[in-house]
């Protein structure tokens, strides 16, 4: 599952043209799957009454989009969050978050959702950060940003696999509750946990292994990990365990716009409970750097190895 995704021809210079609302040739879309089967990987868009390329879960108007949230299967096909968003100016962070909406995939079937099912929204929780099936229950993490642009990491769970159930939350008192207001932040050793906005929470053996971006620090390079015994807490401190090269004025492409962003854990990738498969996101500032270098923005993977304990 991709958010923002280019589409189209690299130049052999490694540039692109501009995208299509830019007056280019390459289409953007604002998120896609790609499909892996034995003929190899290939990119799976709707089209729109032209012909040409659109987003399998459409923007609900020409103001708003939605970008994917995590996903998991459910019998049938493929379940995954989406996050509607919105402009707010015209700065290339200059974005608000809308509401959240679950949207379900029949299997061979990427161009559209079967259905979409609004999900809770009233406490202004970006939910569906990651998806953690557990024995009897899936947990459901989401993020609320604060004005400060920080986030705190929350937790709901439902019965099964099928999120269209009622939800329950993890409270301040230790509970599940009912309401989505009861949802409480998770905790660090030092109170409320900062996180990304987009991260990861995997069981290894009898822990939660938290990864998320550096969150003290804007734009930081940092991927960390923190440790649980539980799904809710409370978390260890994240440590630094990689840091992009690629960001920043001293990394590899020179350039102070660009950053690195949004780690996930894959253990899809994975090849037993010592084994950690992160990646992460690398962008620029400046939109007009991915157009004239394609190789900026790429998502980036790397193997780790945990040490026994």
């Amino acid at each position: 599952m991709f958010s923002d995704t280019f589409l189209g021809t690299v130049r052999p210079d490694g540039s692109r043209s501009p995208t299509v609302a830019d007056g280019g040739t390459t289409p953007f879309l604002h998120n896609s799957f790609v499909l892996w089967t034995a003929h190899g990987p290939h990119t799976a868009t709707a089209r729109d009454q032209t012909g040409q390329p659109a987003p399998p879960m459409a923007d609900p108007d020409r103001a708003s989009w939605y970008w994917a949230r995590a996903g998991l299967p459910d019998g049938h096909g493929v379940s995954v969050v989406y996050a509607r968003y919105t402009r707010t100016g015209s700065g290339p962070l200059d974005i608000a978050w809308q509401g959240n909406a679950l949207a379900a995939f029949r299997a061979n079937a990427y161009s559209g959702p079967a259905s979409i099912t609004p999900l809770p929204s009233s406490a202004r929780i970006a939910w569906g950060a990651w998806l953690e099936p557990a024995g009897k229950y899936t947990y459901i993490y989401g993020t609320e940003r604060t004005r400060e642009g920080r986030s705190h990491l929350r937790l709901a769970r439902v019965s099964g696999r099928d999120l269209r159930r009622s939800w329950q939350y993890w409270t301040t008192r230790g509970v599940w509750s009912g309401r989505e207001r009861d949802a409480a932040r998770l905790a660090g050793p030092d109170g409320a946990l900062l996180t990304s906005d987009e991260l990861s929470v995997v069981r290894h053996g009898s822990w939660y292994a938290l990864v998320t971006q550096r969150a003290d620090v804007p734009f930081s390079a940092e991927t960390q990990i923190a440790w649980s015994r539980s799904p809710g807490g409370p978390f260890t401190r994240p440590r630094t365990v990689y840091t992009a090269p690629e960001a920043g004025p001293a990394g590899t492409y020179r350039n102070p716009d660009v950053i690195a962003y949004n780690p996930h854990e894959h253990p899809e990738l994975e090849h037993g409970p010592r084994d950690i498969v992160l990646s992460y996101n690398v962008n620029s500032l400046a939109p007009a750097d991915v157009i004239h270098r394609a190789d900026i923005y790429r998502p980036r993977f790397l193997r780790l190895t945990l040490a026994p304990r």
